[in-house]
């Protein structure tokens, strides 16, 4: 899933998608306590803030003690080293579908198992790719690199020319955002001795051509924004030392980043500076042969999806009525003509240029994934969260055909790669009962399935259904329940959501979920709440800054409703989130105690009073609003779970997860809340891992025990093995 701010050209990690991808106050200890250094009231220091030292030895040492008092408990029940087994198994199976990245007349991809825990680099040719066995070419063992150069290294993507003559490697020791970037020669498999390279940082690099860079790192005090994320933007050629690099662009402190994005096709090569300056409002600039760059006039709202000849595509988060011509509604997606280079420049921003319609969704459905390869635009459109491929050509005189895929319907329609250099692209289904298959389609819209995930757990006598639950405003909010059929009375369940950053919790395939809870009688229930992006643009915009509390009441409304339909009672139901899904859970968990049975509470977020002031925080003001501000802390203080947590209130079982090497989300947000719940008497268990970084798990064997540790935590909290063993006595 993608990690991006406001497009999917820029490569900063700024949203807070954890975990989904591997599916995947008053009391004796000064609650109430906030940093008051931006305030006027006067309030009890925080005595939690000496954890804030991330790697220091007294933060580090209580780590220690609270791993092994939760391994005590989770690691000594019978079931946890079958489910670690399980999960490894499956994690490291050979079976697994490669995903790859299409370019040129290759496929890449990145391979983890059990011989290759870092995992390795690899290539072969589109046909040979669908084959079953390919014959990969092996371009990069990070195991032995790490081995040979002593260092941890986790991979963190590649970026390769425009010929595929070198390759720009984003490698993070330890799994963190900073990354170290080395040039790579795919022909020889050797690092390029004076190539193009950065020391460890937040940065953001690509090609302009196969000896040019545009790139923005940290170049010392004023580079970077307060987000911590780069300002600047230079290019850099080859041969030339770093700091004689041209400056093209600098944004401003405020802003989240800036940075160099480039498209490259047979039809040309189109370079751009963007700006964003908040994580869901970005200007864009194209960038002329002599490095001057003028504004295109797109609003703020527009999100960059990527090029398609001549053509920029952007969905649209708010309403546009461009100049001259009609308005163009929210969520719709769109073809921008780019205009040649060559243009005049007079200092003003570039004029309008007749823009395409491709697609207008109505309000029962939103526009995905979208994807442009060298032949057409690919848009996963999704209706009442269940997807279709549809796909959009030029024709040559303006306008635009459209056709729907012949796909499988009733789940997740995913983009997994199409080439900018050839017709190929490639898409994949699966259901939270279906496993995933990977179809091919050669370009002329008739995908073929290729390669088909193998059932990881028995699902024919599970079935998955759709309701719908009302929210505290009247809102109609869409769940999913999957269970097993024969399943009658209410049974333990597991309610997760994320509810954030226009992120969408669609149907996928989860062995975990299916080999460890819903084979053993449980439910599993996943909460498509405001927030997130199933509706659209303004599905998100719902929930955000002050109106963060209609996530929450949509939550605890699917939880009301699951309940009143008998599928589970208040201490059967457990909660499960990540990241801003941490912040969910853990939120819902201190404002409706006793509506839930337990939580589990990965990589979260939960001082919501200073963090801007922890990891990448300040970059997303834009979601839930700056508390140094009286009118945002006032709302943020009515949800913020680490300042309304209580001692004297019953809450549910809490299991904390994080991460030391997380430095965007960060550990000290987990870290906090738990050492605070402990201190109130509550029922806690936390559980950091030092690498992985905001995934919570570097290679498959720590994944493993993350999921390991978790299921267990819901079975022991939840009596799932009882209530299995009832249920099949009684049947």
């Amino acid at each position: 899933m993608t990690d991006q701010a406001c497009t999917r050209g820029m490569r900063f990690p700024g949203a807070l998608v954890a975990l989904m991808s591997t599916f995947l106050c008053t009391g004796a200890d000064g609650a109430n306590s906030v940093d008051n250094s931006n305030q006027t009231a006067a309030v009890p220091a925080d005595p939690y803030l000496w954890l804030e030292d991330i790697h220091g030895a007294k933060p580090l040492e209580w780590v220690k003690e609270q791993n092994a008092r939760s391994m005590a408990v989770l690691q000594a029940d019978p079931d946890y080293q079958k489910d670690f087994d399980a999960i490894l198994k499956v994690l490291d199976a050979t079976d697994r579908i490669p995903y790859a990245d299409l370019d040129h007349q290759y496929v890449f991809n990145f391979w983890q198992d059990a011989e290759h825990p870092k995992g390795i680099w690899r290539r072969t040719s589109i046909a040979d790719y669908a084959q079953a066995a390919p014959a990969w070419d092996l371009l990069l063992d990070v195991d032995k690199l790490a081995a040979d150069e002593h260092e941890n290294w986790v991979w963190k993507g590649a970026d390769c020319s425009p010929s595929l003559r070198r390759c720009l490697l984003n490698l993070s020791r330890g799994g963190g955002d900073a990354v170290v970037v080395r040039e790579f020669d795919p022909a020889t498999k050797t690092f390029v001795k004076d190539g193009f390279g950065l020391i460890e940082a937040k940065s953001a690099i690509t090609w302009l051509d196969e000896d040019t860079v545009l790139f923005g790192t940290d170049f010392g005090p004023g580079s970077m924004t307060t987000s911590g994320y780069p300002r600047v933007v230079k290019l850099w050629k080859r041969g030339a030392p770093m700091a004689s690099a041209a400056t093209l662009f600098e944004g401003k402190d405020s802003d989240v980043a800036s940075a160099g994005v480039v498209f490259h096709s047979p039809a040309r090569t189109i370079a751009l500076v963007q700006r964003d300056v908040g994580f869901f409002t970005c200007e864009y600039y194209l960038l002329a042969p002599d490095g001057r760059t003028r504004r295109l006039p797109l609003p703020l709202g527009a999100d960059l999806k990527g090029a398609q000849g001549d053509n920029l595509v952007f969905t649209l988060r708010e309403d546009w009525t461009p100049a001259g011509a009609a308005r163009i509604p929210q969520g719709a997606l769109i073809a921008y003509p780019v205009p040649q280079a060559g243009e005049p420049d007079d200092g003003k921003p570039l004029p309008p240029e007749k823009v395409a319609v491709l697609y207008t969704p109505d309000a029962h459905s939103a526009v995905g994934e979208v994807a442009a390869g060298r032949d057409a635009v690919y848009a996963s459109i999704y209706h009442d969260v269940t997807g279709s491929i549809h796909v959009f050509r030029p024709d040559g005189a303006g306008g635009w055909s459209q056709a729907t895929l012949p796909l499988p319907a009733g789940g997740s329609t995913h983009i997994v790669s199409v080439n900018d250099w050839g017709a190929e692209a490639q898409f994949r289904f699966e259901s939270f009962t279906t496993p995933t298959t990977l179809y091919a389609d050669g370009g002329d819209g008739n995908p073929v399935a290729i390669k088909s995930l193998p059932a990881r757990f028995d699902a024919s006598n599970l079935e998955t259904q759709q309701f719908f639950a009302t929210s505290a405003d009247g809102t109609r909010v869409p769940y999913f329940v999957t269970r097993a059929k024969n399943l009658s009375g209410p049974s333990p369940a597991v309610l997760y959501g994320y509810g954030g950053f226009e992120i969408s919790l669609t149907p996928s395939y989860s062995p975990n979920f299916g080999m460890l809870w819903l084979t053993r009688g449980g439910v599993f229930v996943v909460a498509n709440i405001r927030g997130g992006g199933e509706y659209g643009p303004a599905w998100h915009q719902a929930a955000l800054l002050a109106h963060r509390q209609r996530a929450y009441d949509d939550f605890q409304a699917v939880a009301e409703d699951v309940v009143r339909r008998g599928i589970t009672t208040p201490r059967q139901l457990g909660i499960m989130g990540g990241s801003n899904g941490g912040l969910l859970v853990s939120a819902n968990m201190v404002e409706r105690p006793g509506l839930f049975g337990a939580v589990v509470c990965q990589v979260p977020l939960v001082d919501m009073i200073r963090y801007t002031h922890i990891g990448a925080g300040a970059s997303w003001e834009a979601e839930y609003g700056d508390p140094a501000k009286p009118a945002d802390r006032a709302w943020i203080m009515r949800y913020s779970p680490y300042q309304n947590v209580r001692k004297g209130t019953t809450y549910p079982p809490v299991f904390f997860v994080t991460a030391t090497s997380d430095d965007r989300v960060t550990p000290v947000h987990a870290r906090k809340m738990a050492a605070r719940m402990e201190a109130q008497g509550h029922d806690v268990l936390f559980y950091e891992n030092t690498d992985g970084g905001h995934a919570a798990a570097a290679n498959h064997k720590q994944a493993a025990e993350m999921w390991a540790l978790s299921f267990v935590y819901l079975k022991q909290k939840l009596a799932l093995s009882a209530a299995w063993t009832r249920a099949g006595a009684s049947r």
